[in-house]
């Protein structure tokens, strides 16, 4: 059920004890007015009409515009007829309107319809309504239309929170249902599938000839099954423009891990959290050229056969990324030679893209013993 629809019921209840109420009072005065035929074939339209529309406020589908116009045009009718039913005397003494506190009804239906701002509009014009009823300004009367606006101002607000509050709880519990099931598959597919594509990679590597592009092939889609399994499709980092030709929002936050997964093969193995590394955009694309860039610099100088390591670390307060490689390591000096000789893979391509972003670039190579590279970008 709607977080809105006990606030429906409430103003069913308010409109019909209104109209009774508005009755009653007419009724125990009936002789003083001016006119007392007029007033009371008024409050019988108004009768007639609270009950007949009982289904229209009983929920915000039933609850239309039109709806709403025109119940706000019957409380405004009542407003503005009450001169020509009472005597001007009893409207300066501070008498009632015709519709009494019923109008405060129709104000409610468009707060929780439409929310403050709808609430504002029909307040503004109950109370330009009042202000002609009784001729001029006065002080029971800016009391009283003061005192439904603030109330159905409140109102509205508190319903666009709750339907705000309603639909991020729904989200949350699409994404709870949507990540048990992933989990359950990703279960059953690591028990089975899984071990079967790494055992025929391994046994090709050690039978070789044919049988090792087998397990090679079998070790890519091993690869591609698992970063599948982690998370959903999503663009490929090499193309950063996918999000924008699909019509998504490219400022809206994406998740790291499915930016690298598509990095992932035989000789690449990706490992990230099993929850989203959630980052801006910009701030995602750039981190992952940065690892795209690190892994360039693993096939040109460790070798086609070199492999590689991708961890994702999501701490508190940043999001560090390792890229490690088995490859024979970089002689000392050399970065600095490379870069004075105007190789700027490293230190643009690398370093320069995370000091854009605040972040920083640490590389840490040990001849004979592989390379790392160190990413960290503050959230």
């Amino acid at each position: 059920m709607s977080v809105e629809q006990p606030l429906w019921r409430a103003l069913t209840g308010y409109r019909v004890l209104t109209a009774a109420y508005a009755i009653g009072l007419y009724a125990v005065a009936y002789h003083e007015h001016a006119h007392p035929l007029a007033g009371a074939a008024y409050l019988t339209v108004l009768a007639v009409w609270t009950l007949a529309t009982i289904g229209k406020v009983s929920s915000p589908q039933r609850c239309t515009r039109p709806f709403l116009i025109a119940d706000l045009a019957v409380a405004l009718t009542g407003i503005l007829i009450t001169p020509l039913v009472e005597a001007h005397q009893r409207i300066l003494d501070g008498g009632p309107t015709l519709p009494s506190i019923w109008t405060a009804g129709s104000v409610l239906a468009f707060a929780i319809k439409g929310g403050w701002r709808w609430a504002a509009a029909a307040s503004c014009l109950v109370g330009g309504a009042n202000i002609v009823e009784r001729g001029a300004p006065a002080r029971d009367t800016l009391h009283n239309v003061l005192l439904v606006a603030i109330a159905s101002i409140a109102i509205g607000y508190v319903v666009e929170v709750a339907r705000a509050s309603e639909r991020t709880l729904a989200r949350a519990l699409q994404i709870e249902a949507a990540t048990r099931e992933r989990e359950r598959l990703a279960r059953d597919i690591h028990d089975n599938v899984l071990q079967v594509l790494a055992m025929v990679q391994r046994r090709g590597a050690e039978i070789g000839g044919e049988a090792e592009a087998l397990g090679r092939m079998a070790g890519e889609q091993e690869a591609a099954l698992r970063a599948l399994v982690t998370d959903a499709a999503l663009p490929s980092p090499r193309d950063g423009t996918d999000a924008e030709a699909a019509g998504e929002d490219a400022d809206a936050p994406r998740d790291l891990r499915g930016l690298l997964a598509p990095y992932g093969s035989a000789r690449v193995t990706v490992s990230a959290p099993g929850t989203p590394v959630l980052l801006p955009a910009r701030a995602a694309r750039e981190l992952t050229a940065a690892v795209g860039a690190a892994l360039e610099n693993v096939r040109r100088h460790a070798g086609e056969d070199a492999h590689a390591w991708i961890l994702v670390e999501d701490e508190p307060g940043a999001v560090l990324v390792s890229v490690r490689d088995d490859g024979p390591g970089i002689p000392e000096g050399r970065l600095a030679a490379a870069e004075a000789e105007g190789r700027l893979g490293v230190a643009q391509s690398i370093r320069g893209r995370l000091r854009d972003l605040g972040g920083t670039a640490e590389l840490v190579s040990v001849p004979g013993q592989g390379t790392e590279v160190e990413l960290r970008l503050v959230k």
